[in-house]
Formats: structure tokens, sequence, C-alpha cells
């Protein structure tokens, strides 16, 4: 009999606990979850989910940090006929009521610890949502109009409930998608200052999962230490190309504390570490690095911002036999390009060529494929460039175009690269006003809405410089108000009550005026 790939992102989850039942699926902290013991675990939440009301197509929020809830949660609502919106766990009231609104989500799933965040972000909802509670019941305080479920109770082991969830879930949800309807939303900050959501279907998220397990080589033994975000796409498919390939993944819910996170690579014999810059330069800083195992590390994969050359060499002394996979990608179409280990050496500041089943072509202003060494943008097509902008068509039109046929589209990235003699591509900016810091992209536009909301402040204007560790940093230049003389000590209090860490100013200038430019606009370039 032929066996086929599922095509649904959960039926890998099912397929996997067929396969490997008793193998370990997940590991986080001390808790233990097998591959029978998600696809149950999700089987009962994704029932509990039906029952009080998520339709196919509905969007579900999961707001909390790296954890087994998170990954069940977001199985359980594909299986559940849902799109899941997994976001950041350090997200401030005013992002996420915005986020909410945006994607009239019907139900948010997050942790006890985070209820005063949600419930501000409750407050001027347009529409009502299910509040689905994780841990402690103490202390919850949100509004009487919202419908409260607790985690608990949705994942119950009651024999009976569990005899309910093998007869009816499945039905419930595997059977009533097909792969192009929506899996995800990926919200990624904008140019504009407001979060936009990144639709991605099955085909889209099983289509670049499987083009990436191809290069790296994934195996059934390989083990994932996981630092990354799972709101993060480079976090989350570390998640999804796990179940796909049979894999273990050591979920972690930062990198802040290091000591902890390497020795869990022997510990736990790791063969993987994707990490960003910031988690490169912290692991090369330290003076003990020697002390750590890293004897079954078999590849480390990079991107978000190229690893500097002089980080690349350090590690390639220390650790000769542990693959380097450098990599571009985009929220918008997942991965583009990969480097193979082998030219790492020699093309360290290259990202590659495309990936498998991908293509791309750098273009000028009239769409003309560019020589090598000329300057154009990058634009990208394949199964792996998603669907578009959520509730903004106007965005997804000027970034996603249309082919030469009707199902054809392809991605205009923005972002400024050249080829080399043999086509490997190089990046060389970002159009528009983004900033990529710690793996994170983040929008100057956003920062500064922040800061200017301080009383006292008039003017602020937001870029990003070269930081070695970060990839950029965050430099905000900033004019009083009239009568007020605030403190860089003031902004920062002011930024770390009202932002995201990861998207604090490391630098802030005080100006008497800023530049302009002759329509009145402030003048950025004359800021760098």
């Amino acid at each position: 009999m032929i066996e086929f790939d599922p095509v649904l992102v959960h039926e890998w989850l099912v397929r996997a606990a067929e396969r490997y039942p008793e193998k370990e699926a997940l590991i986080a902290g001390a808790r233990r979850w097998t591959y029978r013991q998600l696809d149950q675990a999700s089987d009962k939440l994704a029932f509990s989910l039906t029952q009080i009301g998520i339709k196919r197509g509905d969007r579900v929020i999961v707001f909390m940090d790296n954890s087994p809830e998170t990954v069940i949660s977001l199985y359980a609502i594909l299986k559940a006929g849902g799109v899941f919106v997994v976001l950041n766990g350090s997200l401030k009231a005013g992002k996420l009521n915005y986020i909410l609104n945006n994607s009239g989500a019907s139900a948010i799933i997050f942790d006890s610890g985070k209820h005063v965040e949600v419930a501000g972000a409750l407050e001027n909802l347009e529409n009502e949502i299910c509040c689905i509670v994780s841990g402690s019941r103490e202390a919850i305080k949100l509004q009487q109009k919202q419908k409260v479920c607790w985690w608990s109770e949705m994942v119950a082991e009651d024999k009976e409930f569990a005899r309910k969830v093998q007869k009816q879930a499945l039905s419930c949800g595997v059977q009533r998608c097909i792969d192009i309807d929506l899996a995800c939303l990926i919200y990624t900050s904008g140019s504009t200052g407001e979060p936009k959501g990144v639709m991605s279907t099955h085909h889209n998220m099983i289509s670049a999962a499987r083009s990436i397990i191809q290069y790296i080589g994934n195996e059934v033994d390989d083990i994932i230490l996981c630092v990354l975000p799972l709101s993060f796409d480079y976090g989350l498919y570390q998640v999804i190309m796990a179940v796909m390939f049979g894999g273990t993944v050591v979920l972690e819910k930062s990198f802040m504390y290091l000591h902890p996170v390497l020795k869990k690579l022997g510990d736990e014999k790791v063969t993987a570490f994707p990490v960003v810059p910031t988690v490169m330069s912290m692991l090369l800083g330290l003076d003990d690095i020697s002390a750590y195992n890293f004897s079954r590390l078999r590849y480390i994969t990079n991107t978000g911002a190229a690893l500097p050359e002089a980080h690349i060499r350090k590690f390639r002394e220390l650790f000769p036999g542990v693959k380097i996979f450098s990599m571009y990608g985009l929220t918008e179409c997942k991965r583009v390009s990969y480097l193979p280990p082998a030219d790492i050496d020699r093309k360290a500041l290259s990202v590659g060529k495309a990936i498998p089943n991908c293509e791309v072509k750098i273009v000028d202003k009239e769409g003309r494929e560019v020589p090598p060494g000329e300057v154009g943008e990058l634009i990208v097509r394949g199964s792996n460039v998603m669907q578009g902008y959520w509730n903004d068509q106007v965005l997804t039109q000027k970034a996603y175009r249309a082919g030469r046929y009707p199902a054809e589209r392809s991605l205009y990235s923005g972002d400024s690269f050249r080829y080399d003699d043999n086509k490997y591509l190089y990046f060389v900016g970002r159009e528009g006003d983004m900033i990529k810091s710690r793996g994170e992209r983040l929008s100057a536009k956003e920062i500064e809405n922040t800061i200017t909301s301080m009383e006292g402040v008039s003017e602020v204007a937001v870029i990003g410089v070269p930081d070695e560790v970060i990839g950029q940093a965050v430099k905000a230049f900033v004019v009083n108000s009239p009568g007020y003389d605030l403190t860089e000590n003031d902004l920062k209090k002011y930024c770390a009550a009202n932002m995201e860490p990861y998207a604090m100013p490391k630098y802030f200038v005080f100006l008497k005026d800023m530049p302009k430019s002759p329509n009145g606009k402030i003048d950025k370039k004359a800021l760098g």
C-alpha cells in the first residue's frame, strides 16, 4: 500500500504519534512529552475548543512564553479547524489589543502570569472573546463579559472525556480543512508602525519546512535546542520541522541565562542549535566555553542578521566539525536562501543561493534582472511565498504581485541585494524603515510612536546603527517640548514600561531641532 505524506500541518503530529508513540518529542525543563502524549493532549484541547464554539477558520491567539502548552495549543487549534496566532509573551497591552482587534480572534490562550496585560488588552475590544487560562486561578481579574475557561479542565484526564475525544476530536478538526486553508498568522512589524499579520496556509508551511529539512539533512535522531521564541517564525519552524521528521525539541524560554542552556547541549545530546548573532556573540564571549559538551552538535543555523566574519572564524576554530548554515529569510516567505556549510570559509558574507523549490531574482526598478555586481531588489517565487497580509489588501498587492498565470505570485522583498559571478546572493540593505536587532524585525515608526506618546517629547526619529553583537542597535533622537528637560533616564524608564525589551533603544541623543528635508519631513540620512 502506498503511503502519502500528510498535507495538513497537524496531520504530521498524528503520523509521528503513530510511528514513534513513545519517543520524546518535546523536552521543557523537567517536563518531557512523547509524541503520543502531545497528540492526545492536543486532541483533548481541540475537542474542547470546538465545544466552546471555535469553527473552521477562526483565529485563536496563543499568548505564552515558550512552553509545552504553547506547542499543544497550536496543534490543537489546527485540529479544531482554526488558525493559530502565537504572540511574544512580552507584548504590552496596547499592541496585544491591536492584534486582537485586527485578527478578529475568537479566543485567547494565555498563562495566568500574563493576566494584567490581557486585562488591559481586553479594554475597548471590538468583539467578545473567550479567555482560556493556563496556570493558577488566583488573582485572575478579567472583564465580566469575557467568557473564561481553564486549561486544566480542557485537557482533563477524565476517562469519559478521553473517550469522547477519541471518537469525536479528529472528526471535528483534521478532516475539515484542506491545504490551501490558512494555518497561522505571524505578526511582524510594519513600516506604518502597526504589526501586520502574514497569512500562511498549510501548504505554505509544509513546503517551506520540507525545503529546509532537505538542505539541512535532518534525520529522526536530530535533537534541536530551541531558545528562540515560538512567536518568531525561526523558532516556530523548529517545532514544525521536528514533528515532520520525527525529531526532538529541547525548548527553552530564552537565551538570557546562557550557562543552563549550554549545559543542555551535553545533557540532552543536542545535535542542532539554531541561533541569531546575539546568541553567537554571547557564546563566543564565554571564558569557560570548553567546559560544555559540544560533542554531539552536528550543525548550527543562523538567520535574522549576518554573522560577523570574526565570529564565524572563531567558532570554526573552536568547533571545526560543526556545520554552519548561514541563511536569509523573510516572514513573508519563511526562508529564501542558504549558504552550504562547505562555502562558509570562502564566502562568509554571502547568504548563498535559493533554497530547494524556490526561485529568486534581483531586478531593477523596471523589473529587469540585474547583472552580477549590480544592486537591485530581491524577488522570490515558490510555494514558500505566503498569501499576503491579513486585512491589508493594499500592502498585499504592493508586496505580492501577479505572475504569468493566475495562480503565480512573486514576493517583492523590498530588500536590496547583489549577485556575484557565481550567482551567490549578498544582502546590501533594506528598503523602508526597518531595523534588524537580536533576530527581531523592528519598525522604527512603531518605536517612534511609543516615545512620542510620552509627555514632554516633541519629536522623535529612530534609526538602526551597526552593532557587532545584535546586528543593529536602536538609536533614538529626541527633541524636548518647550518647558521640558527630559533626561536619558526618564526616557529609559518610560520605554521599559511601554515597550517590549527587544525594541528598547540602546542610544538616546537629545537635539534642539530635527534636520528636515525640503518637504518638511525629518531627514534621517542627516542623522546617520
